[in-house]
């Protein structure tokens, strides 16, 4: 009977978390039953008090995935998948979701509307609250804005090849078409692509076209959301991208939103969907103070200046109308300037180099555009990109600095927490350093055989607590390292004046 019992707690839980009303209860409980393959319910009172009171639904996951194994009611692996699919068919439906969205959105306000479509999002094990939980955190004070820093170990890395191959995939009969299209909503999953059962989403139009907000099942911060296109077309960044920015700030002021560059390398991990990220945290980038303040007789309601920041940014605040029309000056000239000097080509033959990221928040009735200037291009030195990450570093980190590594809020991969560990042991004597046996690609501390040599240098740790404290500050100084190498024009004399001439021939001047 204990399959039947579940079953009941599911009732129960979807009656306390999700929504179910009351006189749905008797025809769920018949479809779940129908799903299980069984012929009746569970018979007596039911104890289902774990159930209403859990804040996530792992446990009741891992029972229904367990009896599916068992039972053989899904192919081997998918299991999770079945899991899923239930807790999507005790949800509201997407109409009612957003119904329910724009009704507490107009009583209560953005914010209360976001907690309702977050706690769903939660609740119904899309947003993986308890694996995000699992990944290790920690802040490093650089003296300035502080970097943010995470071992994500919940989601695999990828390289800028791997990235890549999305953009120039053939183009198939693959549904969806991926991992962000609209038609994820409800979509059962397969053996390539994740579950999307219990996936709710909220419909919202920006700059005139359609487009939806939903959650990140990774969250790598405070309410991780994405606003998406409902068209499956590429990233691209624009002068008609700072409108729909806008229009997404006005519609929800609670939180900032951005968007990754539109090319390899200096993008995200999925280029081939226009999307966009924001969320309610505040990045590190968003304290950073203006370090060399500008202004432009063309947008005389603007504050202008160059951000105090590793990489190459321009931030401006001020009404929507001269927002929206500085920031797409600023987007379309970058894509044609050229500036040798900083090793800053835009195009080779038609393949484009520049590109943008632009971050949006909105403060009172003000609005604080930032943007970050990218460049991807490649040489002889820098094969993995002039503006990537250097060499020396690619232990750390190897894929694209994206959009929320830029404003500093590093996403490093599972791999290091082991690999960090075992560092940390040789450090400290617990294990013999073999250098020769670090020199085999084979070795799992091949990468950092030269991050091993130079701690070594410095000194044993006289603890593992110790050891791991010098790993931990090796780290912090790669990622400060690695934002300086984004940076496209430098913080020296050189790079400074490259920096200006840009914006002298924006018609921006020295404030």
């Amino acid at each position: 009977m204990q399959i039947q019992l579940t079953i009941e707690k599911l009732l129960a839980y979807a009656k306390a978390h999700l929504f179910l009303k009351d006189e749905d209860e008797v025809y769920l409980r018949n479809v779940l039953l129908s799903v299980l393959r069984l012929d009746s319910p569970y018979e007596g009172e039911a104890d289902v008090k774990d159930a209403v009171e859990a804040d996530v639904p792992d446990a009741l996951m891992e029972e229904i995935a367990a009896y599916a194994r068992e039972k053989k009611l899904t192919e081997e692996g998918a299991e999770e998948r079945f899991a899923a699919n239930l807790f999507g068919l005790l949800m509201p439906m997407p109409s009612e979701v957003n119904a329910a969205f724009r009704g507490i959105y107009e009583k209560d306000g953005p914010q209360a509307a976001c907690d309702y479509l977050y706690e769903i999002s939660v609740k119904s094990g899309y947003v993986q609250k308890t694996a995000i939980a699992r990944n290790l955190k920690w802040t490093y004070d650089d003296g300035k804005s502080g970097l943010e820093i995470t071992v994500n170990l919940s989601k695999p890395e990828k390289s800028n090849k791997d990235i890549a191959k999305l953009l120039s995939a053939p183009k198939g009969n693959k549904y969806p078409a991926c991992s962000l299209c609209k038609e994820n909503e409800g979509f059962e999953g397969s053996a390539t692509h994740p579950p999307r059962r219990n996936l709710r989403t909220i419909k919202m139009t920006l700059g005139g076209e359609k487009w939806f907000l939903q959650y990140s099942p990774y969250a790598y911060y405070e309410e991780h959301c994405i606003a998406i296109n409902e068209k499956h077309v590429p990233m691209h960044v624009d002068g008609k991208t700072p409108a729909k920015l806008l229009d997404f700030v006005d519609l929800l002021p609670n939180y900032f939103i951005g968007s990754n560059a539109s090319l390899p390398i200096v993008g995200g991990s999925i280029l081939n969907h226009e999307h966009f990220q924001g969320g309610k945290h505040l990045m590190p980038m968003h304290h950073a103070k203006i370090r060399t303040p500008y202004t432009s007789p063309e947008f005389p309601h603007l504050t202008i200046g160059i951000l105090d920041w590793y990489n190459s940014a321009v931030r401006f605040e001020g009404p929507r109308g001269e927002v929206e029309a500085c920031a797409a000056k600023i987007i379309e000239a970058w894509m044609d300037y050229d500036c040798p000097e900083c090793n800053i080509i835009s195009h080779t033959d038609n393949t484009p180099h520049n590109a943008s990221s632009p971050i949006l928040r909105k403060i009172g009735d003000k609005y604080s555009f930032t943007i970050i200037l990218r460049n991807n291009r490649t040489d002889e030195t820098y094969p993995d990109g002039i503006f990537h990450v250097h060499p020396e570093h690619l232990n750390i980190k190897s894929e694209g600095i994206g959009l929320i590594e830029a404003m500093g809020l590093f996403i490093l991969p599972p791999r290091l927490k082991r690999q960090f560990a075992a560092i940390a042991d040789i450090l400290c004597g617990n294990t013999v350093y073999d250098e020769s046996a670090l020199e085999d690609a084979g070795n799992d501390l091949y990468l950092h055989r030269s991050m091993v040599k130079k701690l070594l240098a410095e000194g044993k740790a006289a603890s593992f607590e110790e050891a791991e404290a010098r790993v931990k500050d090796y780290v912090n100084k790669t990622c400060a390292a690695i934002l300086d190498n984004t940076a496209v024009f430098k913080n020296d004399e050189i790079g400074n004046q490259g920096f200006a001439n840009f914006l002298h021939s924006l018609g921006f001047q020295e404030a």
